[in-house]
């Protein structure tokens, strides 16, 4: 794999919109420490509105700058995860934000403590316009706020406790070394985080094979630790909801995001009830590879012949730029802009961060880190990461600061639109059976992976965690078992299982985001349906970008509504499935020509 060195600059990200470069950050950092004492001049004054007004504007002020030089911070490690600096860099920055939490603990115990006439009040004054949502906030989460001594003591565990994605992160990216895998001649393949996608989509059913049991395989050879650093997240997450008076660290997480425990149990359900949609498709997979017996690893398996085309970075863009075309041309240049201020690092190296994401910070342009391989998942994943990047740049064009930052709830339905815009452009375009069969694939993949699997990736996290809440004793086995047991329920007895996927849950680097997987699954399902109000309704686009628009300017359930999408009915969720549904019949029907 290239050193960092050897990638041309035009496929590396520019960070200047963060900072300059390290002497930048280091002096910025050392200006935003200096600030960090500014707060205490505020404490137990808040009630006067001139200077709780003043206290807010200094905390946005310096979180702003705070959060550009984290994310710059995290980008460098990104690129190079063995770089020392960029590691030192990132435990600064760490430490200043202990500090600079533990400065202003005291700025929403005090809030909280005003009663709710003033807080509602305050919503409606205009001066603190842009902090309604921060007053709304503080109201509903009176309950779970704290005294000032235990808010302090909160915010100073911050620096002691967690650490365990940093862990993962760690092991995975730079510890973890492969072996060389063989195809069914014998010939051995470079392995490594990057190509693993590669293989799993071989035609070689060997290769395949051996690419699964080598990936699953080699974290079960350390399961004993990344188990025990995955429980040691689960207890974190448990005992801080519990410090909160949640119910559960599940209720916490959708609290906090103002979203609907009536969703995440809709969702569970639905996705159960239409498991025959998953296992139908797996079924046509086995006719199509004419195999006796269809194996978790062949379900990535291509069902074309010949139909692997291979696309340049700039043919990916291109493609893009025209699926995303019914959202308008300011959209379309965006995604221009991207590729031609450096936006994107497009090509792995070594050490860097496997797979692919986006982030940004308000006041510099979003990034994002993506490994192209040239194949056409490789295209997808651009286009994915494009999608939050334009949810980024939309909700930071239109909000203030204060409500630019959307929920992780909706933040993966950007990305999947532009997913869907994407096979639909494809499939509009095929012109052969093969062609279509590539594409029905594709789409049932798709659903595959983000409906049925983050579902079952869901059900893994919730299992955990009650598991630890109702005091029982978590190990490496269990987790295992549990995982085993839900991959069976999934997959059907007639997909056949290797011993080695009973270890696969722990190379998930979602999980130490806890809750964050399910969102995939409902991200998708209003996917489905905005892209086809999209390309069916000329006016949508204008629906769909105030969306892309609104931050955090309400909770998550009601911006979705704003594109027509409301998860909490079951309609919205039997329209997914019914599209799903229609795919796996023209398919069949297809073969029957």
């Amino acid at each position: 794999m290239k050193e960092r060195r050897d990638i041309e600059e035009k496929f590396k990200w520019n960070l200047s919109s963060y900072c300059k470069d390290e002497n930048d950050f280091e002096k910025r950092l050392e200006s935003l420490q200096g600030h960090v004492g500014d707060f205490a001049k505020y404490e137990g004054k808040l009630a006067d509105d001139k200077v709780l007004f003043e206290c807010l504007e200094h905390e946005t002020e310096l979180e702003k700058e705070l959060s550009l030089l984290a994310v710059y911070a995290s980008l460098k490690v990104s690129e190079d995860n063995a770089d020392r600096k960029a590691n030192d860099m990132g435990e600064k920055v760490d430490r200043i934000i202990t500090k600079f939490s533990t400065a202003t603990a005291f700025i929403d115990v005090e809030v909280s403590k005003f009663s709710d006439e003033k807080l509602k009040k305050l919503q409606k004054t205009k001066k603190f316009a842009n902090y309604k949502r921060y007053f709304e906030s503080v109201l509903r989460q009176k309950k779970h706020t704290l005294s000032k001594k235990e808010e302090l003591l909160m915010s100073q565990l911050g620096e002691f406790v967690g650490g365990f994605s940093s862990n993962f992160d760690k092991f995975a990216d730079v510890d973890l070394q492969f072996d060389d895998i063989e195809d069914s001649k014998g010939k051995k393949h470079e392995f490594n985080q990057s190509n693993y996608s590669l293989y799993v989509e071989s035609k070689d059913r060997t290769l395949r094979e051996n690419a699964f049991k080598e990936m699953n395989g080699r974290y079960g050879k350390f399961i004993n630790f990344l188990a025990n650093n995955y429980i040691s997240d689960v207890k974190e997450d448990c005992t801080f909801a519990k410090i909160r008076k949640y119910n559960s660290a599940l209720s916490a997480s959708i609290y906090n995001e103002e979203a609907d425990e009536k969703v995440y149990n809709l969702l569970i359900k639905k996705v159960r009830e239409n498991v025959g949609i998953l296992q139908g498709y797996f079924e046509i997979k086995r006719r199509m590879l004419k195999l006796d017996k269809f194996a978790i690893y062949d379900t990535f398996a291509p069902v074309t012949k010949g139909f692997n085309k291979k696309y340049t970075y700039d043919e990916a863009i291109e493609l893009i730029k025209q699926a995303v075309s019914v959202l308008g041309e300011d959209y379309v240049m965006l995604i221009d802009r991207a590729k031609n201020e450096r936006w994107i690092d497009v090509y792995p190296n070594k050490n860097k961060s496997s797979g692919a994401f986006s982030t940004g910070a308000y006041g510099a342009n979003p990034v994002v880190l993506t490994n192209f391989e040239g194949n056409l998942e490789s295209v997808f994943t651009l286009a994915h990461e494009l999608g939050h990047a334009m949810h980024t740049y939309f909700s930071e064009k239109n909000q203030p600061i204060q409500t630019s930052n959307y929920v992780i709830f909706v933040a993966e339905v950007a990305s999947n639109v532009n997913e869907m815009l994407l096979l639909r452009l494809l499939m509009s375009r095929a012109k052969t059976k093969e062609e279509r069969t590539f594409f029905y694939d594709h789409f049932l993949k798709q659903m595959r992976s983000s409906i049925f699997r983050q579902t079952m990736f869901a059900e893994f996290e919730e299992f955990a965690h009650a598991e630890y809440e109702k005091g029982h004793p978590l190990s490496p086995e269990l987790l295992c078992d549990e995982y085993e047991k839900l991959n069976n329920f999934y997959h059907g007895k007639k997909v056949k299982q290797i011993p080695q996927m009973r270890f696969e849950w722990a190379r998930i680097p979602h999980f130490f985001s806890s809750f964050y997987v399910y969102k995939y699954a409902t991200g998708l399902i209003c996917a489905i349906k905005i892209s086809h109000d999209l390309v069916s309704d000329k006016n949508f686009a204008k629906k769909y970008l105030a969306f892309l628009s609104s931050g955090c300017s309400a909770d998550p359930i009601s911006l979705l509504k704003i594109a027509d999408c409301d998860l909490t009915k079951e309609e919205t969720f039997d329209s997914a499935f019914a599209t799903c549904d229609e795919f796996v019949e023209k398919w069949e029907n297809e073969l029957k020509k």
